[in-house]
């Protein structure tokens, strides 16, 4: 008898758990995207944004620039699901929402830990929480070498510039902040708490070492621009590098911890 229950329960909860698998879903970030291709999901994409590194061969609808969003266009669709960040306005999300539309909403992570735990919520989401999982353990484990592997006392002061026009940096409470200190390094901007700053900031705190994320010519406009500065230890050293803003700046774990064993080699050599 204890069986027949256990059967029933467990039966019915598969059931329930299929109910909940979106088969059909709109995607309006980036990072979700990447990560339904991580667990090769991407089958269930019906719309994206112009900014989702989707494949051509994928043929996916855009219905979306980064911040805003065709409501027809998605409403015809048909998507059971929709993924939605910090980047879409509220009262677009509430229009979904009132137009019948399921919206999950996940903000923008502040560090790695949430970046694991936000995957894995996909990974659920299309049935793939075991493979999520998986992938989280697989990429701490990775984290793990990687911080065990850097010589202890060293520390270099860092700076992970985001934007030229304001300056814009990494702060505290971000993820972005992550990286800095899983290389063991010391974010020279982790007195603030709003990432722009002046350029003579910077040099005063005299980092040892200079990421800036991809920006395509203003990227090698900023190094060049940071060299011509030969009393800073980073242009001293030569230590000033450009970054893929695809691993940085919307990354899955995977595309973090490549994004960290690169800064760890760029660091260090």
């Amino acid at each position: 008898m204890k069986k027949i229950y256990f059967l029933t329960v467990l039966l019915m909860h598969c059931i329930f758990v299929q109910a909940q698998e979106a088969k059909r879903i709109v995607s309006l970030v980036p990072w979700m995207t990447k990560s339904l291709y991580l667990m090769g999901e991407q089958g269930r994409l019906v719309g994206c944004t112009s900014y989702c590194p989707v494949l051509p061969a994928d043929k996916i609808p855009v219905v979306a620039t980064a911040v805003n969003v065709s409501l027809e266009k998605t409403l015809t669709l048909k998507p059971d699901l929709v993924f939605a960040s910090s980047l879409i306005k509220p009262e677009t999300i509430e229009n979904m929402k009132k137009l019948g539309l399921k919206v999950e909403y996940m903000p923008y992570p502040k560090s790695f830990e949430e970046i694991c735990t936000n995957f894995i919520r996909v990974g659920e989401l299309v049935g793939q929480s075991a493979k999520a999982k998986n992938i989280v353990v697989q990429q701490k484990e990775r984290l793990a070498r990687l911080k065990a592997g850097i010589s202890a006392g060293k520390n270099p002061k860092m700076l992970i510039q985001i934007g030229a026009k304001p300056l814009f940096c990494a702060v505290p409470n971000t993820f972005m902040e992550d990286f800095i200190q899983f290389a063991g390094g010391k974010n020279v901007a982790a007195e603030l708490k709003m990432g722009s700053v002046t350029r003579e900031y910077v040099l005063k705190q005299d980092p040892d070492v200079i990421f800036i994320v991809t920006m395509g010519i203003v990227a090698e406009e900023e190094r060049d621009t940071w060299l011509k500065y030969p009393s800073l230890s980073a242009s001293k050293s030569k230590r000033i590098f450009i970054l893929d803003a695809d691993k940085t700046c919307s990354p899955t774990p995977v595309l973090f911890v490549d994004a960290l064993e690169e800064m760890i080699k760029l660091a260090y050599k």
